[in-house]
Parts: structure tokens; C-alpha cells; sequence
């Protein structure tokens, strides 16, 4: 009985194989597994690393903010990925993350809380453990930095009043706005968030920084504690 070996990268047609493909043809070309193929590098003895990335994108339900949610530990279950594979994919997703928060951060004057989620969802909107940063701004409201304070658990995180004002100060920021987010998707601010706000702009007032506002962010959409009257 003949034997049939199946195929890999290599010996498909030239202008199919995804590096070569995106250096005659431009990026843009390029479907989403292939650019992850790019990063994967190989496949196994069964598939190509098209194939592996085809199969990691349908893990993700074909959605690159949920492939952004994984681990490696999620990543390596598929046969055919190594952990060095893994932090490639995570490395990258963070860059693009890096770069949207650049971006963003280079050009934005904070007029309101829909400006200060415009900036924060792609920081913050896929991650599967809370993170609490700060926005800090000049009196005309453009921001000066933006800087993660704490990162902890699905459920919280411990924040330094402290810290947050010795970033503010060393920055000479006339201003500041909060912001974290919840895993859960659940947007209700906690008895911790309600605390940790008040305390933050008891101390702000007396350092003669303005607290402008705290939000609280979940994958698609957000809670203002301005818009809300908290602040």
C-alpha cells in the first residue's frame, strides 16, 4: 500500500509559506494564523505551524483579545508548543498591548472618562488578574505617564497610598485619575474600591493634586465613579 507523508511549510508553493509570503507581499497579507505561525516558528511531526496556530486560534474562539487572556501553561497544552514557544506569543501580545497604550498616550487630552477607557481597555480589558495603575495629567489635562501601582488575584489587589503620591510628585502631575479592573466583569465598585478612592483623594487634597476620577474597567465596558457623582 503506498504511503502518504503529509506535508509541511516547506513544501508548500513559495508565495503560501508566511514569512516568505510577508516579505513579497506585505503584512497585510497575512491572515491571523499565519502571523502567529510566524511566532510558533515550527509545528510537530502531524502538522504545520499554520495548522497549530489555526487550532490555538480556535482554542481563543477566534477572537485575538481572548488569545490575549492566555497563559503559557494554556498555550503549551497543544501538542506541538514548548514553553519557549509560549512566551514568544505572550511577548508579543504585549507588545501590542505596549504599543496601544503608546500610542494612545502620546496624542490623548483627558476631557472625560470615555478618553480615559479609550486609553485603558487595551491595557486592561483581557487580563485574567486585577491591576490597579494611575493616569497622571498636567493642568491642561494632557497625561504625563500612565503607571501600574499593584498587580494581584482575580479578586484584588494591595495599593500603597504612598507610592501613588511619590509618582505624582516626582512627576509634578496636577492631577490624577484611577484606574483597575475586574476579572469578573462584574463593574459594582466594592466596599475596598469605595475606601481605597476616598483615601487616595483625602490625601490628594492635602498634596494639592486633583482626584478626577476612578474607573473601573471590564473587558468591553466601564464604571466612572465621576459620571456617577462618587467623586
Amino acid at each position: 500500500m503506498q504511503s502518504y507523508q503529509k506535508s509541511g511549510i516547506k513544501d508548500w508553493a513559495l508565495e503560501d509559506r508566511p514569512r516568505e509570503k510577508l516579505l513579497a507581499k506585505g503584512i497585510t497579507s497575512l491572515s491571523n494564523a499565519e502571523l502567529l505561525a510566524i511566532l510558533i516558528r515550527s509545528g510537530g511531526r502531524e502538522e504545520s505551524a499554520v495548522e497549530l496556530a489555526r487550532k490555538i486560534l480556535i482554542a481563543a474562539g477566534n477572537n485575538l483579545r481572548e488569545l490575549g487572556r492566555f497563559s503559557v501553561n494554556d498555550l503549551v497544552k497543544h501538542k506541538g508548543m514548548g514553553p519557549a514557544k509560549a512566551v514568544a506569543i505572550i511577548a508579543a501580545l504585549e507588545l501590542g498591548r505596549r504599543r496601544g497604550r503608546s500610542d494612545l498616550q502620546d496624542k490623548i487630552r483627558i476631557a472625560g472618562s470615555q478618553d480615559v477607557y479609550t486609553l485603558f481597555q487595551p491595557v486592561l480589558g483581557d487580563l485574567t488578574h486585577e491591576e490597579f495603575w494611575i493616569l497622571l495629567l498636567n493642568r491642561a489635562n494632557r497625561v504625563i505617564d500612565n503607571i501600574r501601582i499593584s498587580q494581584g488575584g482575580i479578586s484584588g489587589t494591595v495599593i500603597d497610598v504612598r507610592i501613588i503620591l511619590k509618582h505624582a510628585l516626582d512627576r509634578l502631575a496636577s492631577a490624577m485619575i484611577l484606574c483597575h479592573n475586574h476579572p469578573s466583569g462584574n463593574l459594582k465598585p466594592s466596599e475596598a474600591d469605595m475606601k481605597i478612592t476616598s483615601k487616595i483623594g483625602d490625601s490628594c487634597r492635602t498634596m494639592d493634586l486633583q482626584l478626577l476620577d476612578h474607573l473601573i474597567i471590564a473587558d468591553n465596558s466601564y464604571f466612572s465613579f465621576s459620571d456617577e457623582g462618587l467623586i
